[in-house]
């Protein structure tokens, strides 16, 4: 894991492939997990338009550790989620060599504490969130996509014009 600290994040790009120091966000959000404008900040910086990098990818780590107390929200869930869908889309880097591990091993914890918060969580947002994190970990990413993206309403309409087609 890329630990808070290291210089190296100052030279990470995020999603406007520029250099985004994430440090300072994670940092704060550690310290109030639902901080709003922190989470702007996050989504903001490390996912644009579609286009991620490699300061999203190490954030993706640091996230996971930081929610490993069961403090937990639904940005959590949406927005690991969110990098690696787009992770795996034309344009985007590729996971580096020296975060392969790390990274694995955050979508593995994230599948555990998804277990746990389905069992108790029951709002929509929520719910979203998770149920895309659990299926951008395994590999199934336009359910992932469409459970970040599109709500109940959206989710039917195309499911109704898909059956009446």
């Amino acid at each position: 894991m890329l630990e808070l600290g290291d210089s190296r994040w100052k030279q990470l790009e995020g999603g406007y492939r520029i250099p985004y120091d994430a440090q300072p966000a994670l940092l704060a959000l550690a310290d109030n997990k639902n901080d709003e404008e922190v989470w702007s900040e996050l989504w903001e910086n490390l996912h644009h338009q579609g286009d991620v990098g490699v300061a999203s990818y190490a954030a993706v780590p640091q996230l996971v550790r930081i929610f490993g107390d069961g403090q937990r929200n639904w940005q959590l869930y949406a927005l690991i989620a969110t990098i690696e869908v787009q992770r795996h889309k034309y344009g985007n880097p590729d996971l580096p060599l020296w975060l392969k591990e790390d990274y694995g091993k955050a979508l593995g914890e994230l599948l555990g504490f998804a277990a746990e918060d389905l069992l108790k969580e029951s709002d929509d947002l929520f719910t979203r969130g998770i149920l895309a994190a659990v299926a951008a970990a395994k590999g199934q990413y336009l359910r992932a996509d469409l459970m970040i993206d599109l709500t109940d309403d959206e989710l039917a309409e195309m499911v109704n014009r898909y059956r009446n087609a």
